[in-house]
């Protein structure tokens, strides 16, 4: 395979990958795909509480044996025995496969290498390549796994001029029907929400997934308050607490203007996801004009990693350089 080859099937696993999040958890979302003579023989992604992995299941769905095939994976496959299921690296030793790309290493002490190390013991060629999407894929289990901590995206609906409402006389929503069910396919991927006091108090957010099919993907919901939580939430006292939230992998922010200064001045906000209305409000009103387009577009500290319209909207997202 050439390399062009390679980054492409990473690219498909990664995209499989997707699939785990967030009901992997505690386990990383891994994609595997078993790959002969250029044609897709199965695949798999981690399954909901963890287990299977996903090479597991790429395996399971060819009986065990895949002679002559090589696997492609986003993650190192793990080397350590577990009472839920064996090392996955002993499984792709004995399956018959003859290569392995792999996306991402293992951090987990665990594996870290190990699992590389056994496949090559086992007359296995590895290659690893690391693949910024399957990293991507994997940036809640890597945050979590390096920093202590989730991956925390600050999800904003925002005028252009950098205002958190839509002003007196032009009603409750800022954007459209489209960027909100957006959110809401957003809100599906994260293990948690955190939301302000002030936001708690004036719009009593469900902080839900109503979109039909995957209601049931609903995160956790926390309040950033030094006080108690109200029933059904988590008390968060502060943006550096979230180390403390428990198999939390992905964390979204999704207001208000308190809480996003406060994740943002801690340095905590790993991605920036921004629904931009096409108006403008000006006058008084909770705003964040350090985030307007022009203003981030001066800061080093973001990059822009993707812009799309959705309906009268854009929603841009910007990574931390």
């Amino acid at each position: 395979m050439s390399a062009e080859q390679d980054a492409r099937w990473l690219q498909a696993a990664a995209a499989l990958a997707a699939r785990g999040v967030p009901l992997s958890r505690p386990n990383p979302a891994v994609g595997a795909i078993l790959v002969k003579d250029g044609v897709v023989l199965s695949r798999g992604w981690t399954q909901p509480g963890g287990r299977p992995h996903a090479e597991a299941m790429a395996l399971d769905a060819l009986g065990g044996s895949a002679a002559g095939a090589t696997l492609y994976v986003t993650l190192e496959p793990c080397a350590h025995q577990s009472a839920r299921g064996p090392a996955c690296a002993d499984l792709v030793a004995t399956s018959g496969i003859v290569r392995v790309v792999i996306g991402c290493v293992d951090p987990d002490p665990r594996t870290a290498g190990q699992g590389i190390a056994r496949l090559r013991a086992a007359g296995i060629a590895v290659d690893l390549i690391e693949s910024p999407d399957c990293q991507a894929r994997l940036a809640g289990y890597l945050t979590r796994s390096t920093q202590g901590r989730p991956h925390v995206t600050l999800k904003l609906a925002l005028s252009q001029d950098g205002h958190l409402t839509p002003g007196p006389g032009r009603g409750q929503w800022l954007t459209g029907e489209i960027a909100r069910n957006h959110v809401h396919a957003m809100r599906a991927r994260m293990d948690a929400i955190v939301v302000g006091r002030g936001t708690f108090v004036a719009d009593a957010p469900r902080l839900d997934v109503r979109l039909p099919g995957i209601e049931n993907r609903s995160p956790q919901r926390w309040l950033l308050t030094t006080g108690a939580a109200p029933d059904g939430w988590y008390a968060l006292a502060t943006p550096s607490g979230i180390g403390t939230m428990a198999e939390t992998q992905y964390l979204m922010v999704e207001g208000g203007a308190g809480a996003a200064r406060a994740f943002l001045a801690a340095g905590l906000v790993d991605r920036l996801l921004l629904y931009r209305a096409p108006l403008t409000v000006d006058g008084p009103g909770p705003a964040l004009p350090e985030l307007t387009e022009a203003a981030l577009a001066a800061d080093s500290a973001w990059r822009l990693s993707d812009k799309r319209q959705l309906g009268n909207d854009t929603l841009a997202v910007y990574e931390r350089s």
